[in-house]
């Protein structure tokens, strides 16, 4: 076995790690604790990957319920086998594709329930044994008596077994296994499914998921470290004859006499294109079954991406949450090509991509616009390019349009608004290069200006959606506004300014649905009365029709505002009274009358940080001139809500967006609104980073005073000069540099107050 001290070498021998002035000999991957959100309600997995990687090879626990969206949960206790396909902390449930299942005794060609492992092939597993790192996870199966280990490349997972010494044993193969969604179809739907035998140590195949993104491909390509001494197959849980079946329900069942001789290993590569994709890909990707070089090589990529910001903290529990939040921020969107630039595009065409040209898939927009890609831009600005190039050709190429929230080549349309305009425009706005803004800007137009959907139409007309008319009708209209708000400023960028004009007017629709006699964003209907009766509570009018709020209640939703905070706080009456409107959504006591959802979560008062859109509301007091107040609560909230436990996350991961709220936070900035270009000072929780924010670049943020006590910025510095703003913009980070926190225990009320030092808005 490979030891940790070698892997670091490796990584560095390969010169990936970057020059910093922290000890080279750190390994920020024994920093990482990928179990961290695989209990509670973060819906992630533990499994083998490497940045962005197109296969994440985890251990399925459970393919059915919310809290294991992931397949995996901690409260399962048994494992039902290894797939190689899976969703980082979503709410909705996919994936879960091409699951092996190692096994000695009797061949079961079901994995049983949870509460009877006995009754098929799942097996229970030794908790004790069980561990995760960048790149790898291993595990000891109990009924089974397996030890398996896992690691990954791009587009290929590796798994090693250990069977018992001189015993056999199998591997199945379930093409009919993934994750199953809870409303609608209750069991999973599959077309086109296809598996072929060739000689005696190989296996294609392929199947048609219809799941949540509805109708995505993923082909796949097995390859075995020593032949099989003779393969079973199952169609529909018979016993089939032949070397290739197609159907709907296919298994296979490889057996291996000497399986206790030696370690047998098994490679598979995965493709959208096609079977020789996957063969392609596997084959560049995993020319032999090295297990400890290509863990080793994982290590490495991961050690490099981790190391853009390198980070010392006051204990290492808060060391072990930021670099797991920064892994966890790595693992979408994924890399969705095959080796040889073909990808399987939105309109279920195949494509090849130019040179220099990246596809990415698994793009949670409506989380993810908030922090996650803002995050990019400063660590990964390399890489933006790709991801926002990929969201553009989505839009061309889809007969939906704009992607929404796109998984796989398919558009899966959840959540509300449009929200890849915040993307592609904070891009424009940042000056990021190699972008056509142009093409951008004509996918979103179509959407800004003619499509109607989900009410959208109503709100060009009415300047709101009627919430008579239209489910979640508030919440729609305040995220159209924001779109409006995003592509008003791509078009000001690409020179289209008689369409800004009208769409930054636009955005201030938010105002038809603010009832200024009580404070809140309230329900209209279409004759221009507000719905009644009205609780800020509530999530709706008619809960058992339709709701007026998506996943927010009244009072979440009346701080949704991001791109024109001062005049919204004149609907209040004025900034202090906006302030005291802030205070109450943090001590607002919970109505028990009231229903609530499980997305909202992680309750301060009526402010909920286990879902999005309350992530930026504690940085609102900047805006009226009371900094410290966002310095006591972003300070709270980092502390309260993130532990380096299993259940360490309020609420659903949402590929990354919950950890990059905490590393912005962490490292003092934080974009309220991303297309903005300025980032809003909070309490650093770092006492020193160095992000690598381009070649030859670094920002280097210091606090050496920081504390758990010493909360509270008393003065900022810019490259070793006096900086009175409670904010400052991406221009000026990007060039690199110093800033410096000086942290105390008292607050310091002046810092950031006058009207010149508080952040821009509606600019």
């Amino acid at each position: 076995m490979i030891s940790r001290r070698q892997l670091i070498a490796g990584s560095a021998a390969l010169g990936l790690l970057p020059q910093t002035g922290f000890a080279a000999t750190d390994s920020l991957c024994d920093h990482v604790d990928p179990f961290i959100g695989t209990g509670g309600h973060g819906h992630t997995f533990p499994g083998a990957t490497v940045p962005f990687g197109m296969v994440q090879l985890s251990p399925d626990t459970s393919n059915l319920g919310w809290d294991s969206c992931s397949g995996y949960h901690q409260l399962d206790g048994s494992i039902m086998g290894f797939s190689h396909t899976h969703l980082s902390g979503t709410g909705c449930p996919d994936m879960l594709d091409i699951l092996l299942v190692p096994a000695t005794g009797e061949i079961k060609l079901q994995p049983g329930p949870l509460d009877n492992p006995d009754a098929g092939y799942r097996s229970r597993y030794d908790r004790a044994t069980e561990m995760a790192t960048p790149g790898y996870y291993s595990v000891n199966l109990t009924d089974s008596r397996v030890r398996a280990e896992l690691t990954a490349t791009t587009r290929a997972g590796l798994h090693r077994y250990i069977f018992p010494q001189g015993e056999g044993g199998h591997i199945l193969i379930d093409l009919a296994h993934g994750a199953i969604k809870w409303w609608g179809d209750k069991d999973l739907v599959l077309d086109n499914v296809s598996l072929k035998l060739i000689g005696n140590d190989t296996v294609v195949g392929g199947r048609q998921v219809l799941q949540w993104a509805k109708g995505r491909w993923i082909f796949f390509a097995l390859k075995l470290s020593r032949p099989f001494a003779k393969a079973d197959l199952f169609n529909d849980n018979q016993p089939a004859a032949g070397t290739e079946l197609t159907g709907k329900n296919l298994k296979a069942a490889l057996h291996f006499p000497d399986a206790g001789e030696a370690p047998l290993l098994v490679k598979v590569g995965i493709s959208s294109v096609d079977i020789d994709g996957a063969l392609r890909n596997l084959d560049a990707e995993l020319p032999d079954f090295d297990f400890d070089r290509v863990r080793a090589s994982a290590c490495a990529a991961w050690e490099a991406e981790l190391g853009r910001v390198r980070v010392d903290m006051t204990s290492e529990a808060d060391k072990r949450i930021f670099y797991t939040a920064h892994y966890h921020t790595l693992l979408a969107p994924t890399i969705f090509q095959d080796v040889d630039g073909r990808y399987r595009g939105m309109d279920n065409a195949i494509h090849t991509l130019a040179t220099g040209e990246a596809s990415y898939s698994t793009y949670s927009l409506w989380d993810t616009y908030r922090s996650v890609h803002p995050f990019f831009t400063l660590s990964q600005s390399e890489r933006v390019p790709g991801m926002i190039g990929s969201l553009i050709r989505m839009g061309q190429q889809s007969p939906d349009g704009v992607p929404i929230w796109p998984l796989q080549g398919r558009e899966t349309d959840t959540m509300i608004g449009y929200h890849a305009s915040a993307v592609i425009a904070e891009a424009a706005v940042k000056g990021i290069e190699g972008i056509d803004y142009k093409a951008g800007y004509e996918v979103l137009a179509k959407r800004a200006f003619v499509d109607d959907v989900h009410g959208l139409g109503l709100y060009r007309q009415m300047g709101y959606i009627p919430a008579d008319t239209v489910d979640e009708a508030v919440s729609r209209t305040l995220e159209f506004a924001y779109d409006d708000w995003c592509v008003s400023k791509l078009a000001s960028v690409i020179g289209e300014n008689a369409a800004a004009k009208t769409l930054k007017s636009r955005s201030q629709n938010y105002r038809n649905v603010f009832d200024t006699y009580i404070g809140f964003v309230r329900g209209k209907q279409s004759n221009g009365q507000w719905v009644t009766p009205y609780n800020p509570q509530s999530l709706g009018h008619d809960q058992a029709k339709w709701r007026d709020y998506t996943e927010t209640n009244g009072w979440q939703a009346t701080f949704l505002n991001q791109h024109d905070i001062y005049s919204y706080a004149a609907l209040f009456g004025g900034e202090k009274t906006f302030e005291a409107k802030l205070d109450a959504l943090f001590s607002e006591a919970p109505d028990p009358t009231q229903e609530s959802l499980a997305d909202i979560t992680g309750l301060v008062g009526q402010y909920a940080h286990g879902n999005e859109p309350s992530h930026h509301v504690a940085y609102l007091y900047a805006y009226t001139g009371a900094p410290w107040k966002t310095q006591a609560r972003v300070r709270e909230l980092m502390t309260s809500m993130y532990r380096d436990q299993p259940d360490g996350l309020e609420g659903n991961e949402d590929c990354g967006a919950m950890s990059a709220w905490y590393l912005m936070s962490a490292l003092g900035l934080y974009a309220v609104d991303p297309v903005s270009a300025v980032y809003v000072f909070g309490s650093p929780l770092v006492k020193r980073a160095e992000i690598a924010i381009g070649p030859g670049r670094k920002l280097i943020i210091d606090a050496p005073d920081n504390s758990a006590e010493n909360i509270y910025v008393q003065s900022v510095r810019w490259n070793g000069k006096p900086w009175h703003k409670s904010w400052i913009s991406h221009a000026d980070l990007i060039r690199g540099g110093r800033l410096t926190f000086e942290m105390s225990s008292k607050l310091n009320k002046a810092f950031g107050a006058p009207l010149a030092a508080r952040p821009p808005s509606f600019v």
